[in-house]
C-alpha cells in the first residue's frame, strides 16, 4: 500500500472550478473489502452550487446531495439513469455546495480487480473512460458516499504527477442540459483514457405519446 501523504483538506476548501483542473495527474486509492485499484485522473468536471443549474445543489439542499453542503474533502456518489454510480469530490467551505465529478483515469494499479468489475472492457484504456466506468473499475456505489478522502479508510487522493499547464485543456461539460457551454470540463491532451465529448440530446417521446 503506498505510504505517500495524501493532498491535505486545505487542497479542496477552494472553488470546484480551481480544484478541478489541479486534480488532473493525481493519483486516486480506493481500497474496498473487494480489491485495491489506484488511477491517475485524467478528465475531470467542476460543478458550484445555487450559481450553476446544471449542478444537482442548483435546487437547494435535498437527502441526495446533502454531502455537497458539507466540508470539502469528501466523496459525493450518487446513482443516475437508473444503472450508474458516480464519484465526485466536495469542494469549497462547508455549506457552499460544489463538488468535481472524477470523469476519467489510467488504471496504474490492481488492473485484475478493474478488469472483473468492467469485464467487458477490451482495452485497458477504457477500463475508467468515463465516469460511470471510474465508478465500477474502483467498486464505488452508494455505500462511499460521504467517505472522507483526507483520513479516511476508502479512498486515498495522492500527489501523483500533475501534467505541465500547456496539457491540460478545458471544454464544455459533457451531456448537461443547462448551462452545457460552460466549460468546466478538464483533460490532460492525448490522453487515451479520457472519454469523447458527448452534448445533451433530448429524449424523443414515442409517436403518438400526448403530454
Amino acid at each position: 500500500m503506498s505510504t505517500d501523504p495524501v493532498l491535505p483538506r486545505a487542497f479542496y476548501d477552494r472553488p470546484a472550478t480551481e480544484v478541478a483542473p489541479d486534480l488532473l495527474g493525481r493519483r486516486l486509492r480506493c481500497t474496498l473489502p473487494t480489491g485495491t485499484v489506484e488511477l491517475r485522473l485524467t478528465e475531470v468536471e467542476a460543478y458550484l452550487g445555487p450559481d450553476d443549474p446544471a449542478s444537482h445543489a442548483f435546487r437547494g439542499r435535498t437527502d441526495r446531495n446533502a454531502v455537497m453542503f458539507g466540508p470539502p474533502g469528501h466523496a459525493y456518489v450518487y446513482f443516475t439513469y437508473g444503472m450508474h454510480y458516480c464519484l465526485n469530490v466536495v469542494c469549497g467551505p462547508a455549506l457552499h455546495a460544489g463538488g468535481v465529478l472524477l470523469r476519467a483515469g489510467e488504471v496504474t494499479e490492481g488492473t485484475a480487480f478493474a478488469r472483473r468489475r468492467r469485464h467487458t472492457s477490451r482495452r485497458e484504456h477504457d477500463l475508467a473512460q468515463g465516469p460511470a466506468r471510474l465508478a465500477r473499475a474502483l467498486g464505488v456505489d452508494r455505500a462511499q458516499n460521504g467517505e472522507d478522502v483526507v483520513a479516511g479508510p476508502v479512498f486515498r487522493l495522492l500527489p501523483g504527477d500533475p501534467p505541465p499547464a500547456e496539457l491540460i485543456r478545458s471544454g464544455p461539460r459533457t451531456g448537461v442540459s443547462t448551462a452545457a457551454d460552460t466549460p468546466w470540463r478538464f483533460w490532460i491532451e492525448g490522453e487515451p483514457s479520457v472519454s469523447p465529448y458527448r452534448a445533451h440530446t433530448p429524449r424523443r417521446r414515442s409517436a403518438g405519446k400526448t403530454a
